[in-house]
């Protein structure tokens, strides 16, 4: 018989009974009006962008609306630099995020794997759904006696800011490496402990190594939460040289006015780190998030 030279749009299959062919149509038709909904959709989310971007360059008077300034304002960057003491501020939040980044690798994943490999012990199962359970917590709950226990503990300071976001991440991160990690074949460990290798050994030198979308995704997750995050340092941290990037920010909001242009070019210059970084590493986010959730 000789191939079929149908257009690759059709397939046929031999039916099992009377030897007929049955012919099969895959649908390529778009649907033009949702993708154009969805461009619409995505095209607003820039709006936000526009106004803070022309904002920035405007003088106060005329702030607020969404027409092209009169005069391009550039100097609002550099006064804005100034008024926050912005290096030492983007320092204080480099330093926490880094830290909290290189901490929570080295702990959760560590929980992690402890977990997944113990699921069918009770304890371990508690811890997880302990854990789990207190991602549907809101923070608010918990902010004040927190920022009472930090303070007694002597540590409302950056040792303790970085401390929280280790712990307090330990849910989201658990959540997402636990699947991860089941999918990984015990064979592997196996071998390993048959040459001699121990927990320890296993876990950094053949399971760490195989998490690295799983790893990416957490820092990249911690990275923009320690980076973005107001609320926490704002009751934790109680000397001022400590201050991050958003609590320093928040000089420009007083009970009378509002310096917008300043402010919005602080906040563009806060925003562009990271937004860089997320740019060239959303792939990592959203491909460790499907493989831990989904075994």
């Amino acid at each position: 018989m000789t191939p079929s030279t149908q257009a690759p749009a059709v397939a046929s299959a031999e039916s099992s009974g009377s030897g007929k062919k049955k012919v099969y149509k895959r649908d390529h038709n778009i649907n033009w009006w949702l993708t154009a909904i969805i461009a619409l959709l995505s095209l607003i989310v820039l709006v936000p962008l526009y106004f803070t971007l022309v904002t920035a360059l405007k003088t106060p008077a005329t702030a607020g609306t969404f027409s092209l300034p009169d005069s391009w304002n550039w100097h609002n960057f550099a006064d804005a630099s100034v008024k926050v003491n912005f290096p030492k501020a983007a320092l204080n939040s480099a330093i926490v995020t880094i830290a909290a980044v290189i901490l929570t690798l080295l702990t959760n994943t560590f929980v992690a794997y402890a977990v997944a490999r113990n699921m069918d012990k009770l304890f371990f199962r508690c811890v997880y759904y302990f854990f789990i359970a207190a991602m549907f917590v809101p923070f608010p709950v918990i902010m004040l006696p927190l920022a009472k226990q930090m303070g007694s503990l002597h540590l409302d300071n950056t040792v303790g800011l970085i401390i929280l976001y280790m712990v307090l991440g330990l849910g989201t991160n658990l959540f997402i490496a636990t699947g991860f990690i089941r999918s990984i074949p015990v064979s592997l460990e196996e071998a390993a402990r048959i040459d001699g290798a121990s927990t320890w050994t296993i876990f950094w030198r053949i399971i760490f190594p195989l998490m690295g979308p799983i790893n990416a995704t957490i820092a990249i997750l911690t990275a923009l939460w320690a980076w973005n995050d107001f609320l926490m340092p704002l009751i934790v941290l109680t000397d001022q040289s400590n201050q991050t990037i958003p609590l320093a920010q928040y000089v420009f909001s007083s009970q009378f006015a509002t310096n917008y242009p300043m402010a919005f070019a602080s906040y563009l210059m806060a925003m562009a780190p990271i937004l860089i970084v997320y740019v060239f590493a959303q792939k990592w986010v959203v491909g460790g998030v499907m493989r831990g959730a989904v075994k």
